[in-house]
């Protein structure tokens, strides 16, 4: 008991005096310092005293594939912001390799109580992915919303950057150059989001079965993008469109190594607008993700869960911006 009033006590930043008020029911604490209480209580995951268990904890969970990616580092910031002025604290929780798993995440929030999770990047966007740790939050009714597409007989509510848009966006400026043989790094066979983008590229391009020679899939890293978009340059493609920033730059190194100039012989285009792409070399023209505006929708579509509001089941698609900078050129002369 005393461990436990000392853990609790340095995790919400009060005397374990006050622990033991509030543990006790007594009268004589605010109630953002009871709320702070509690709250390390579960975080440290200890039961609540019995007459305390009735109150959910205003605790939400945003779990995220990595935080390499500067891209959900700023999702983070958004996300866990918004919901501290909601009134709910944060627990953020970043997958590693070889590390916590999306599922064991799932499970700890699930033990922790948790009032609802925010997901972005995870398995749900993968189709050939085990997705039973979603369902076993449906079948607890707990509140969940996904950033960006995942399988659809999922059911949650998403909020998504439109990849048809950002596709057109980027095939159209390097049409404009007069790039004829335009390529695209995209992310594995089963992901969602990758999809739709093919979807829209077939769509912009008109291509039928013989340009797909002009995609290569690449996990999201720059070294599978480099030996992805080594494969595109071969093939005499000049303007290459990636599924992330992080695969742009991959793009871009795979093509200096094969002795070629970006942008004066290949021209690439990123997605997302992540952090420090204006300090490339060249800076990098990227499609971007509207992340700001996205991260406090998709706390909004939450919250109203938890408050018992409604429930929004149509994904919400956010319209993206292209960035021009110095990853793009006119098409080299032949």
């Amino acid at each position: 008991m005393t461990k436990r009033l000392t853990e609790v006590a340095k995790k919400a930043g009060v005397s374990e005096a006050t622990v033991s008020r509030v543990l006790n029911g007594r009268d004589g604490v605010s109630e953002a310092t009871r709320t702070a209480v509690l709250t390390a209580l579960d975080v440290l995951g200890y039961e609540r005293p019995t007459k305390l268990r009735g109150e959910r904890a205003r605790l939400v969970g945003l779990v995220l594939p990595e935080l390499q990616n500067p891209i959900f580092p700023a999702l983070a910031e958004v996300v866990t912001g918004s919901l501290a002025q909601r009134g709910y604290t944060p627990a953020l929780c970043a997958r590693t390799i070889g590390g916590v798993s999306e599922m064991d995440y799932v499970e700890m929030l699930l033990d922790h109580q948790v009032s609802g999770v925010i997901f972005a990047g995870g398995s749900y966007a993968l189709a050939d992915a085990k997705h039973d740790h979603y369902r076993r939050l449906t079948d607890r009714g707990l509140p969940v919303v996904l950033v960006n597409a995942g399988v659809d007989e999922l059911g949650f509510p998403r909020v998504s950057t439109d990849d048809a848009v950002a596709v057109e966006q980027a095939y159209g400026h390097l049409r404009s150059l007069g790039h004829e043989r335009i390529g695209m790094v995209l992310g594995p066979e089963g992901h969602v989001p990758s999809r739709r983008k093919l979807d829209a590229m077939v769509q912009a391009a008109g291509w039928g079965d013989g340009e797909r020679e002009c995609v290569e899939r690449s996990s999201f890293s720059m070294e599978g993008a480099r030996v992805a978009a080594t494969k595109l340059v071969e093939r005499g493609v000049t303007g290459i469109i990636c599924a992330s920033d992080v695969l742009a730059l991959g793009t871009i190194r795979a093509a200096r190594r094969l002795g070629r100039a970006v942008p004066a012989d290949i021209s690439v285009v990123g997605f997302d607008d992540s952090a420090f792409m204006t300090c490339t070399d060249p800076p990098l023209t990227t499609v971007r993700q509207p992340i700001e505006t996205m991260g406090q929708a998709a706390v909004d579509l939450l919250v109203t869960q938890i408050e018992g509001v409604g429930v929004l089941q149509d994904e919400l698609l956010f319209e993206p911006e292209l960035v021009v900078r110095g990853s793009t050129a006119p098409a080299p002369r032949r």
